[in-house]
């Protein structure tokens, strides 16, 4: 088969890329296009990975979004024709599921966040749609979704990805104690919360740890370039998981998908998000492997390391990914039939 990747955002390249190399050790064809936006295609660069640009980011403002997307569906039915494509799956990139639809293509849409408003179309574009467990399916159709095009996999969408080589995994405890920020998603449709809100907690407290900033963007490493946050480590380039997780005291995200995926193998999280909390951020609260606090200060930070513990992998959630992956995979590898 020849098998098309959308990775249009940062996450989804950890979330496919065992995929795709198991895919093509299986003698599969794997075209992968992207577009310039947050770390994608730095993240693609830095696996190695072959990809195509198609488009970029537009923005924040809606209508730049609407009219930037169509003229990136034009393009992508362009590129479907042309690589003469089979099958098609995506995570949370809107445009692909539409562009699959208009070229006849069968499209996987996978999503875990019910505040996109993408989901109302690509819903409907897409042959098969995958949420995660804990969204009902009756909140995801209407009367041009059916309910028995949408499937519900088990666990947490970073379970998905990091079952293979994290289920024996925890977090070493280091004698430098090092907090790794990651800050707001800004520019993305659905979030609508404030930015900059953790500034002056990063401020006290670089003199007593060492304090790494994520940026999701050019714009954001500009705002921690400012000689007041001097002594904090800003990175130019994306961190893999891997670097961060295996010296990472305390992970504070504004929100988004690391943030998730530390939580779920063991490194002490704490969601700072500034804006009306996800399905799967309330799930992984519930079960005690991250804390929510919109309003942080440097004080109740200290607290938090003072007696945060690490502790394993959830072996649950992971079991649940290894479950949701062969789910998804299988599926996909019979979309054509």
């Amino acid at each position: 088969m020849k098998i098309w990747f959308d990775l249009t955002n940062s996450p989804h390249v950890q979330f496919f890329r065992q995929m795709i190399g198991e895919l093509q050790d299986e003698g599969h064809e794997v075209v992968i296009t992207s577009r310039n936006a947050a770390n994608t295609t730095e993240l693609l660069d830095l696996y190695g990975m072959d990809y195509t640009i198609v488009g970029k980011s537009y923005g924040k403002k809606l209508r730049n979004k609407i009219l930037g997307n169509i003229v990136r569906v034009r393009d992508l039915v362009k590129f479907i024709k042309r690589h003469n494509i089979d099958a098609a799956i995506s995570q949370s990139s809107f445009t692909s599921a539409i562009a699959g639809r208009l070229a006849g293509v069968p499209t996987i849409y996978t999503n875990d966040n019910e505040h996109a408003m993408g989901n109302k179309i690509s819903f409907v574009c897409a042959h098969k749609v995958f949420v995660p467990e804990f969204i009902p399916v009756k909140s995801v159709t209407n009367l041009l979704v059916s309910p028995k095009k949408v499937r519900q996999y088990p666990g947490v969408k970073e379970g998905i990805y990091l079952w293979g080589k994290y289920s024996d995994f925890k977090p070493q405890e280091h004698s430098t104690k090092r907090i790794y920020y990651r800050p707001e998603p800004y520019f993305a449709q659905y979030y609508k919360g404030k930015t900059n809100v953790l500034d002056d907690a990063l401020i006290e407290l670089k003199q007593d740890y060492e304090i790494i900033i994520l940026p999701r963007d050019d714009n954001q490493r500009q705002h921690f370039a400012n000689e007041i946050f001097n002594g904090i480590k800003v990175c130019q380039r994306p961190m893999t998981f891997d670097e961060i997780a295996a010296d990472c005291s305390l992970f504070i995200g504004a929100g988004g998908t690391m943030t998730r995926e530390m939580a779920v193998i063991g490194v002490p999280t704490v969601s700072i998000y500034q804006d009306a909390l996800l399905d799967v951020d309330r799930f992984l609260i519930s079960e005690g492997l991250m804390l929510h606090n919109p309003n942080l200060n440097a004080s109740q930070i200290r607290e938090i390391i003072r007696n945060a513990q690490a502790k394993p992998a959830d072996i649950s959630l992971l079991n649940k990914g290894k479950e949701a992956y062969n789910l998804i995979k299988s599926c996909l590898l019979n979309l054509t039939k």
